[in-house]
């Protein structure tokens, strides 16, 4: 079993070469050697059935593994139980949604602290996250891996650590780990070999090997300030990081199978080719 990778959403080079619908991304994303993409509802869940079921054949067809942003505006941690009550909600949309597209994994935003300190936060996003979960299963859901992801502005909830906490709720959820937004957080520091084998090393330690050989991931090189992250860049840009060729490495060298799924600022297609090439590199295909 190989790493995955590939955009969230649609690159602008999917519309320069004359495509219109999502549904004929998968097969544009095969042309590119690519074997992953994530559908986003980051404004909302708004797939219809019809068009889900274009893009679940079309990504069966060409071996593309469907992921799904659940929408920004989730709040796993806010004081009034009503948009708690909203985020379990959109998660169980998402849920569906993902089911539809023939995939299997929502990506959550954890929001922000709603005023707690972070440990009375993440308690609270805790209490959501096992809610929901219940929710899915009693829908007929439960295959569904809910992605909790670490989030990359200071203020807001989804350090490393709270994101592994998150994910000690239920065996099934996986971890998000945007290596951008931990860069961005920490000012720089997510950014070398040391630096990635240390997060994998904690991540198998927490949720054990096999949660830690199959996690969901976003790359993307970030512009940050003093309170994190500010906005996407392309793998073009030289100033900021995380440079993805040492973390390639690490997943080839230890035999992981992440889905890796690219964000750069309207390059994600074509910057996620660089770094399954990196990737096939460093395994020696």
């Amino acid at each position: 079993m190989s790493a995955l990778f590939g955009p969230a959403g649609n690159a602008e080079a999917f519309y320069e070469a004359g495509f219109k619908s999502t549904h004929q991304a998968p097969a544009w994303l095969h042309s590119l050697g690519l074997t992953a993409y994530e559908y986003q509802c980051g404004r909302g869940v708004r797939l219809s059935e019809a068009a889900a079921e274009q893009i679940r054949l079309a990504a069966a067809e060409h071996g593309i593994a469907v992921s799904l942003h659940a929408p920004y505006f989730i709040s796993l941690a806010s004081k009034e139980p009503e948009k708690r009550d909203n985020s379990v909600r959109y998660i169980l949309d998402s849920a569906q949604a993902v089911l539809r597209l023939g995939g299997d994994r929502i990506v959550v935003h954890p929001g922000g602290l709603g005023g707690l300190s972070r440990e009375d936060a993440t308690a609270l996003a805790c209490e959501t996250l096992h809610k929901a979960q219940q929710i899915l299963d009693r829908e007929g859901f439960g295959t569904v891996h809910i992605c909790p992801e670490t989030m990359g502005k200071i203020n807001q909830l989804g350090t490393f650590e709270e994101i592994l906490t998150m994910c000690a709720v239920d065996e099934r959820f996986l971890p998000c780990v945007d290596f951008g937004h931990l860069n961005s957080r920490t000012h720089g520091e997510v950014n070398s070999r040391e630096a990635f084998a240390a997060l994998l090393d904690r991540m198998q330690e927490a949720l054990g090997e096999e949660r830690a050989r199959v996690f969901h991931a976003h790359f993307s090189k970030i512009e940050y300030t003093a309170g994190g992250e500010k906005r996407h860049l392309t793998f073009a840009d030289t100033q900021y990081g995380p440079d993805p060729a040492p973390l390639m490495e690490l997943i080839a060298q230890r035999a992981l199978a992440p889905v890796i799924i690219c964000e750069s600022d309207g390059t994600q297609a074509h910057d996620a080719v660089t770094m399954h090439t990196l990737y096939k590199v460093a395994k020696g295909d």
